[in-house]
């Protein structure tokens, strides 16, 4: 047998047409096959219970006569069989994804073409289908409606809709009903701005919503593949944590959570402010010119002025450029520059909303374990959990492995949101794409582990969207202790892992097979 005709038969006989390097041992082999089935499978179920959601979870969103989003009238999913059925998608999907990891880390490539294709694919399927696993893109609607009619989110609440009795406010959810927008002002722009598309159509302003995200979704898959483009294991790696990662699908695209925008967002501005710096500083190294530093500081600020805590992303650039005041100047003039006017426009409300996530607390949060609602630590929950995000900060700061990038950003900007993400009391996995988003960019180690861990126990502990379904006493009495026991543990034990890992600089970081030299080659920081 001749040695094409040998490679020929390689590539025959199964799944392993998605990947290079298919000569390997029988277990690789394994689990490169479980990490397509369990990303594809999580995402096909994804797919199923989402086209005709309205069944299953209230309210039932009028589909438009024409155009997107559309549904499936006929399929009918009791609730009690979706929650199953996603609890085990998750489970699939993160397990889908550590196999994959796993497999790329024993040699196996998968083919970019694929990834990106299949992710992309994923995105638009989900991006033209009713909303599911939550109803808070039903509030962004409602609040860009509030706008369109002249008023502002910040005074009228979802609840003001209602009056009128008109078909919009019949399709209003009820959980954030009386809460006024928590959100930035270029956030409630852009809300306004698929109201104004949609018209008193709130599936017509939803699939705007959620075509926004799909763009954001599919530029951070296409930077990142650029970027990595020279680095087969990263570029497979970048493509396995977010371009065809179900639970980020899941969240990000079919919950339509306005987070993917505000990462994309602030993502391209650390972007734009490293490129083209050398990863090792001297004196002599060039100043970042003004121009780019003022734009990427319109990207931090518009990252921030769609969610506040973005405004991470800004510190980190300041950080690093905290020895070129010119660049410095420049970026923080940039960032304020988006952020003061749109708070001035809507005026203190819009303050007083900022100022409201500091009271907040998720039902999942891992505090509750070491006090009732009346003991220490609730009474004292803000100043422990400052606290405890500084200490994290800091050790990630000075023990976090150094980014492959040559940005020089992403470094401060990854410990910093690690820290707020996994000890901040009110944290939804949807938030994680500020994490992974940066992670990306960074070598393989055990924090691609926690990470996944905690978007995975995250996701399940909010299956399916909505605390109000009734999916029977059993189920509805698992999902309970889900949210409120298991997951905080498990929530717990993932800050403690990551904790531990910041503090003895143990990350077993597995390098990038880029031909590097010693002052570039990306280490981990010193133990």
């Amino acid at each position: 047998m001749t040695t094409a005709t040998r490679r020929k038969a390689q590539y025959r006989p199964s799944v392993f047409i998605l990947a290079s390097h298919i000569n390997k041992p029988v277990g690789t082999r394994l689990i490169t096959a479980a990490a397509v089935a369990g990303i594809a499978g999580s995402i096909l179920v994804m797919i199923a219970v989402s086209l005709n959601p309205g069944y299953w979870s209230p309210p039932r969103l009028t589909m438009p006569a024409q155009g997107p989003p559309w549904n499936v009238p006929s399929v009918h999913i009791p609730v009690g069989v979706v929650t199953v059925a996603l609890w085990l998608a998750a489970l699939a999907a993160g397990g889908g994804v550590v196999a994959g990891l796993i497999a790329a880390r024993r040699g196996v490539r998968f083919r970019p073409g694929l990834l990106i294709g299949g992710g992309l694919i994923s995105v638009a399927i989900l991006a033209v289908l009713p909303p599911a696993g939550s109803t808070d893109i039903l509030d962004y609607a409602a609040f860009g409606h509030i706008v369109a009619l002249g008023h502002t989110p910040y005074v009228w609440a979802p609840y003001h809709l209602r009056l009128d009795h008109s078909a919009f406010g019949t399709q209003v959810p009820l959980e954030w009903e009386r809460h006024v927008t928590l959100y930035g002002p270029l956030a409630t722009f852009e809300q306004y701005l698929a109201a104004s598309l949609g018209g008193s159509s709130p599936a017509r302003i939803v699939f705007w919503l959620k075509l926004w995200n799909a763009v954001a979704f599919a530029t951070v898959s296409l930077v990142g593949d650029q970027m990595l483009r020279d680095d087969p294991f990263a570029r497979t790696r970048a493509h396995l944590l977010w371009t065809v990662n179900p639970l980020l699908l899941w969240g990000l695209i079919e919950g339509g959570h306005i987070d993917l925008i505000a990462s994309g967002a602030g993502l391209i501005g650390l972007l734009i402010l490293g490129a083209g710096r050398a990863r090792a500083r001297t004196p002599a190294d060039p100043a970042i010119g003004v121009g780019r530093a003022v734009l990427g500081g319109l990207f931090l600020g518009a990252a921030a002025d769609i969610k506040i805590p973005y405004i991470i992303f800004a510190l980190a650039a300041a950080w690093v450029l905290r020895r070129e005041w010119r660049p410095l100047a420049a970026t923080v003039a940039a960032t304020l520059a988006v952020l003061v006017p749109t708070y001035l426009w809507f005026g203190p409300p819009a303050v007083y909303a900022l100022l409201d996530r500091t009271t907040k607390v998720t039902a999942d949060n891992f505090y509750q374990l070491f006090s009732s609602a009346h003991g220490f630590v609730f009474r004292n929950l803000l100043e422990i959990s400052v606290g405890a995000v500084l200490v994290l900060a800091a050790l990630l700061l000075r023990r976090l492995p150094r980014a492959t990038s040559e940005v020089l950003a992403l470094r401060p900007a990854l410990a910093l949101s690690c820290a707020w993400i996994f000890v901040w009391p009110y944290q939804l996995p949807w938030y994680d794409a500020m994490i992974i988003c940066l992670l990306i960019f960074f070598p393989a180690s055990r924090l691609d582990w926690i990470v996944l861990g905690q978007l995975t126990v995250g996701t399940i502990a909010l299956i399916p969207g909505n605390p109000d379904l009734d999916a029977g006493h059993l189920i509805d009495r698992l999902s309970q202790d889900i949210l409120t026991l298991w997951t905080p543990m498990l929530l717990l034990a993932s800050a403690v892992g990551l904790a531990c890992l910041a503090a003895t600089g143990r990350w077993r970081v597995t390098m990038t097979e880029v031909t590097t030299s010693s002052t570039n080659r990306p280490m981990p920081a010193s133990t």
